[in-house]
């Protein structure tokens, strides 16, 4: 990175938007502000306005008003605004890449790979308009049946922190690319990366006025999001105790909901794996992004045989990752996003421990550092499996047989994501079968994610696959049965 910080945040000129959202152009929040910190440092990156429900009231006024004549535009010339996003992110990658490692505590390749990510969301949105929107249906002469799908109207977007660019435009994307209008109310623990940065690029990519409003607040801009009448949908990506909330509001307006929410996830590790392939998945999928990951491994469920030689392994690669600034050094871990998340880790650890788990590596943390940890001898009672840990922990359950593997994998209430490392392809597929998960990677990791897949889980992670190119045409539009006669008959009536 050859420009200085100051170089980088003027691209997207943010400090001249300081405190304000944007929403009808940018304009002071009624909320007020909040300043944007750097977790390695605590310094001041910025600061921000936030939202409040009048905002998201007045915003969803405007939206409404200005979906129709978005919608009535050529699909070729939607796509043509997505296309220039795309391109925009594209130019400025390093710079973008700079707030992801500052404002939200990722390391260079991680902030590299939620970029790539996003320009495919674009890009596979931008395809959108131009595919077949329904569909000719069998009819009686001189009369027409079509089946075709029509916008929401205005879909409300609440995104997190963690993945704070592709989550939000994994549903922004393709909800603008048909033809709805969008609120999107980032996380306040990202907004810049989660929202200055997506206004600027599809205001310089020539999104007309309204069409898209970003209102950074807590749960009560995302409360008056998910209430107001006018909202056809939500898509809501976090914890599964907020997702809870969003379904159950949501439902009393009988709106759609999205919802992607968290996930416990296992990675089975079978007598016949390749140990340093299957050690070396597993530290991935524990301690990239700190653990902070919807889809990283929660739970390593290892055959008895091998068990011993795995956790020597993962130990051994877990004390040697670096943890510190990503912003000033190289490290492979940087920093947990806030306090409380760190009390939750290493409760987390510490009570799991005193239940009579195994401190392998790590478990010492060092301000908002935490250091890549591994326990052995976890059993099903202890918090290291039950609960969702949302930190760099890889806690270690032994089993005697692949049968016992699949029950002890299957022992929670998510479904999100599942992986099995084995000698044999054959056999993990049929094993893939027998989890109740929404993906499952056959010697990989549960770290997996693009624009042209069914993503989703089941459960308490989620409520169905419907993210990915292909699907988005179910999750942003919604169909409606037209018919037409060249001349009205006359009814018995």
């Amino acid at each position: 990175m050859t420009r200085g910080w100051e170089e980088r945040a003027a691209v997207f000129d943010v400090e001249s938007v300081r405190g304000q959202v944007f929403s009808s152009g940018w304009r002071e929040a009624g909320g007020g502000s909040v300043e944007v910190t750097e977790p390695a440092t605590g310094a001041v990156l910025t600061v921000t306005g936030i939202a409040d429900a009048d905002d998201i009231r007045s915003a969803v006024r405007s939206a409404e008003l200005a979906q129709p004549s978005w919608a009535a535009l050529a699909p070729a010339d939607r796509a043509a605004v997505l296309r220039e996003a795309a391109s925009l992110l594209e130019t400025h990658r390093e710079d973008v890449a700079a707030w992801l490692i500052r404002e939200g505590g990722a390391v260079a390749a991680k902030a590299e790979f939620e970029i790539r990510s996003a320009i495919d969301e674009l890009w596979a949105a931008a395809a959108l308009p131009t595919q077949p929107h329904g569909c000719l249906l069998p009819a009686d002469p001189g009369h027409h049946s079509v089946g075709r799908r029509v916008p929401l109207g205005v879909v409300g977007v609440i995104s997190p922190w963690n993945f704070p660019l592709v989550l939000a435009l994994r549903a922004v994307a393709p909800a603008l690319a048909l033809g709805n209008a969008v609120v999107l109310k980032p996380d306040v623990h990202t907004p810049v990366s989660g929202g200055v940065v997506i206004a600027r690029l599809f205001e310089l990519a020539g999104l007309p006025r309204d069409v898209l409003h970003v209102l950074p607040g807590d749960a009560g801009p995302g409360r008056a999001l998910t209430e107001h009448p006018a909202v056809g949908m939500i898509a809501f990506t976090g914890s599964t105790t907020a997702g809870r909330e969003v379904g159950a509001v949501a439902g009393r307006s009988l709106k759609r909901v999205s919802l992607e929410l968290g996930g416990n996830n296992a990675l089975i590790v079978l007598e016949d794996a390749d140990l340093d392939a299957a050690s070396s998945a597993g530290a991935w999928g524990s301690f990239l992004h700190q653990g902070q990951i919807c889809m990283a491994v929660g739970r390593h469920i290892v055959v008895e045989s091998v068990a011993g030689d795995y956790v020597e392994r993962l130990a051994t690669r877990a004390r040697g990752l670096t943890v510190g600034d990503p912003w000033t050094g190289k490290v492979a871990l940087g920093p947990l996003i806030n306090t409380t998340q760190l009390s939750r880790v290493d409760r987390i650890v510490r009570e799991s421990v005193a239940a009579g788990a195994h401190l392998c590596a790590g478990g010492e943390p060092r301000g908002l550092f935490y250091p890549p940890t591994v326990l052995s001898g976890v059993t099903g009672d202890m918090p290291a499996f039950t609960e969702e840990v949302f930190g760099p922990v890889a806690p270690v359950i032994v089993v005697r047989d692949e049968d016992e593997a699949v029950e002890v994998a299957n022992r929670t209430e998510y479904g999100l994501s599942a992986a099995v490392q084995t000698g044999s392809a054959e056999r993990g597929v049929a094993m893939a079968a027998r989890l109740h998960t929404g993906i499952v990677h056959v010697n990989g990791q549960t770290i997996d994610d693009n624009a042209y897949v069914p993503f989703g889980g089941r459960g308490a992670s989620g409520n169905g696959s419907r993210h990915g190119a292909p699907h988005s045409w179910d999750e942003f539009t919604q169909w409606q049965w037209l018919t037409v006669r060249g001349t009205a008959p006359l009814y018995p009536f």
